[in-house]
């Protein structure tokens, strides 16, 4: 099912980013590049490297499941899923900018090929074909009503993650952050597009509203276990398996949840030293390995471990809340996915 899905997704995405190519033939290529499809000359990437390149689709595939399983087909899933990866990834540009991340998914990013201001326009563009998908997603058997509460809430998404993007900067370079008020960041910058994705598709599947919001339950659980996961794989992901340096995260003084369960965790000198360590403008090697000494002292990793099993437990259970009522077959799909997510290496 899940092949079927991506099949019909990449359609959906190629019709979407068609929407770009005109007289700024550019616009167009950046766009490719990122998504996977093109080098950064244009010429078009093998069908077996673009599989590698364009990322886990994790967020259009919960749409196209939540939609089947609700009821719906993937005719009418496949439009909305488009636009939550091109609205992704519209993030992603301007993230990788914000962040000054040199590479993404193995190669480098937008920014670092064509500048900043090139790589905004690109994101924007993104933005403004994934609107577009949304209205895509008008079709018979679907109200009008329910598409206009879609398209609002899909916009209301976007907010949340932009507000979420705020707080992550402002969390940057303050000591006083707590694993809560990371949590609530997480909320809006990460989980709410996943939150949305599960939402949304089982209105376009047809649920009822109590139905809908077990699948925003489990969407937002997801998303939170998802996030992270990715956190301890930016501490102690592989570099053959995440495309980036182990323990980058320290290196660039992520604050992210390893780092704020230490500070919480740790004595007051061993606090002292983290933040020594967090205020030079580059981390050297001995401080990441001091870093990486301290989390296995105060047993991080395994917290962050409970955190995960937690989080996929809430998943689980929101999605067992819908078994009497939904189809099988994709609710098992997602079920495989939520277990998939919470092990993954990358």
């Amino acid at each position: 099912m899940p092949d079927q899905a991506f099949a019909q997704i990449d359609q959906e995405i190629e019709r979407l980013v068609a929407e770009l190519a005109g007289n700024a033939p550019l616009l167009d290529r950046m766009a490719r590049y990122h998504l996977g499809f093109v080098t950064a000359n244009g010429d078009p990437i093998p069908e077996d490297e673009r599989f590698r390149l364009r990322g886990k689709r994790v967020r259009p595939l919960i749409a196209a499941l939540a939609c089947q399983a609700a009821g719906g087909t993937l005719d009418h899933a496949a439009p909305l899923a488009a636009s939550i990866e091109l609205l992704h990834n519209f993030t992603l540009i301007h993230d990788d900018i914000q962040d000054r991340s040199p590479n993404r998914r193995h190669r480098p990013t937008v920014w670092n090929i064509w500048g900043d201001a090139q790589a905004i326009n690109a994101g924007d563009a993104l933005f403004a074909a994934a609107q577009i998908g949304i209205l895509n997603s008008a079709a018979p058997g679907i109200a009008a009503d329910h598409l206009l509460a879609v398209s609002r809430a899909f916009n209301r998404m976007t907010i949340d993650i932009v507000r979420g993007q705020v707080l992550d900067i402002e969390f940057e370079g303050r000591d006083d952050v707590t694993p809560d008020d990371y949590l609530q960041m997480i909320q809006g910058k990460t989980s709410a597009i996943v939150e949305f994705a599960a939402w949304a598709g089982a209105v376009l599947g047809g649920s009822s509203v109590s139905e809908a919001r077990s699948f925003a339950d489990f969407g937002m659980a997801l998303g939170i276990g998802f996030q992270i996961r990715d956190d301890a794989l930016g501490v102690w992901g592989s570099s053959e398996e995440t495309g980036k340096d182990t323990a980058d995260d320290i290196r660039r003084r992520k604050q992210s949840l390893p780092v704020l369960i230490l500070r919480a965790l740790a004595s007051d000198d061993d606090r002292a030293c983290l933040e020594t360590i967090f205020r030079k403008e580059h981390i050297a090697e001995d401080g990441v390995e001091t870093v990486l000494c301290l989390f296995e002292h105060y047993g991080v990793a395994h917290e962050i471990e409970e955190q995960v099993r937690r989080y996929h437990d809430d998943a689980e259970a929101a999605l067992r809340r819908l078994a009497a009522t939904s189809e099988r077959e994709p609710l098992d799909a997602l079920h495989r996915l939520t277990d998939r997510l919470a092990l993954r290496s990358t």
